[in-house]
Formats: C-alpha cells, structure tokens, sequence
C-alpha cells in the first residue's frame, strides 16, 4: 500500500493505528443454520445452568489429532529477563485423541486416550462412562453433531442403554459444548509447549493432567441466559447481513 500511494510504511502505519484498523489481525467465525437452534440452545443451557438433581449432566467431546511432537533442540526455561524459548523445529511421533467427558456440576472429567476417532472409539468411550458413573443415575450427554456420534452402531447401543440420552448442540454451534473451555486449557497449560518423545509420553501427560484436574476440580460457570446468546446472535447475523448487503452493491 505504501509503495502504491507514494507515501512511506510508517505514515500508513500511523494512519492505521489513528483509525483503529488493524489489518494483520483476521477473525473466523461460523454462522449456525440449525432450524432448531433456539430449542437446542435452551436443552444446552438448561442442562448447564440448573443440572438435573437424579441425573448427570456430561459435556462430552473428543480432541482429535493430538501431535507427539519432540523438539529438535533444547529450550531455555523461562527467568527473570528472558522468556521461555522454543525451537520451531520438531519431530513429528505420531497423534492420539483424546475423549472427555466432563461432569457440568463438579468439573470432574472422564478422560480416555485413543488412537483413532472413529464411532468403535467412541463406543468404547461411552462404555468407560457407564463403568464409571453411578448404576442409579440417569446419564445427560452433551455433544456435538460429529458423525460418529450419530453412527447406527451407536445408536444401536443406546438403544439398550436406557440411562444414556443424548443432546446435540445446534450445527456450526459447539462453542455451546462447555468441555471446549477443559480442551482450551489442558492445550495452553500442558501440551502447547510440551515436548514428547512418543505417542506413549503424551498419553501419559494426557492422563497426568486429568488426574492433577480431579483433585480440585472448578466448575465452569456460564453466565449468559439463552435469551442473552439468542439476542447477541440476532445481532450479529444483522450485522453479518448489513455487511454482505454493502458490499453487493
């Protein structure tokens, strides 16, 4: 741009930084089309905000392509006067998935680690829940519209399984699903700047956290009303519309 006006790099950069632009920076977003998704919103948060008192509301999800990734070369710790550093280089071990499934009243968390993603994981998965959940309680899940968790095989499983009931949150919507917040943070807090020398180290990290988690778990808490999220997505579609209109003509 700077070249094409004539002017130097710093007087556009100036003038970007007067009028808050800031064109470096690019946001995604993903607008949900679910023709139900005021209904599946309200299920969501209901089960979020006010958990069944003879059930067990579940956020389940699971975090696919986990890299086992070993550094070329040492780092430097973090200390007073240097940040931590990290080579960009690095040796690629393999992946592992992992399956959660987080408790919406106490944060405690089901974790499995896998290799693979399919439905067959999955249904392994859900076994390991109804092993390790009372007998007497009835079973809330929460999760997203991914296809192995529609599989027939899985189907066919809940069918004889009557304590299980599924809740899908709206299409393009999984950011609903409160187990993302435990993904966010086992990815900044452990496995974002881990160094792992086989998928088996980084299923062992994996399993460590979890258990470091459960000791004192926190609740996650969510504060916005499904009227509030409802009226913020109206907005935003209007907007998103105003935007596209704009630019068509």
């Amino acid at each position: 741009m700077a070249a094409q006006l004539g002017i130097s790099a710093s007087t556009v950069m100036r003038h970007w930084q007067a009028n808050g632009l800031k064109p470096h920076i690019v946001r995604g977003f993903k607008v949900s089309r679910d023709p139900k998704f005021v209904e599946k919103l309200e299920d969501i948060l209901g089960l979020c905000m006010s958990p069944p008192e003879h059930a067990l509301a579940l956020c389940c999800d699971e975090k696919s392509q986990v890299q086992a990734l070993d550094r070329t070369q040492p780092g430097f710790p973090l200390k007073k006067g240097r940040a931590q550093t990290m080579t960009l280089d690095y040796k690629r071990h393999g992946t592992a998935t992992l399956f959660v499934a987080l408790n919406v009243l106490d944060a405690q968390v089901i974790g499995q680690c896998q290799l693979r993603h399919t439905h067959a994981e999955w249904l392994k998965f859900l076994r390991k829940i109804d092993r390790e959940t009372p007998k007497d309680k009835t079973l809330q899940l929460i999760a997203d519209n991914y296809a192995t968790h529609k599989h027939p095989a899985v189907q066919a499983w809940l069918a004889k399984h009557a304590r299980f009931n599924m809740h899908f949150t709206p299409t393009s919507a999984s950011w609903l699903n409160t187990v993302e917040r435990f993904f966010r943070d086992i990815t900044t807090e452990r496995l974002r700047q881990g160094v792992f020398n086989s998928v088996a180290e980084l299923e062992v990290t994996i399993n460590e956290y979890v258990a470091h988690h459960n000791t004192k778990p926190k609740p996650f808490i969510c504060t916005k009303s499904a009227r509030d999220i409802l009226q913020k997505v109206i907005r935003d579609n209007s907007r998103l519309s105003s935007k596209q209109n704009e630019t068509l003509h």
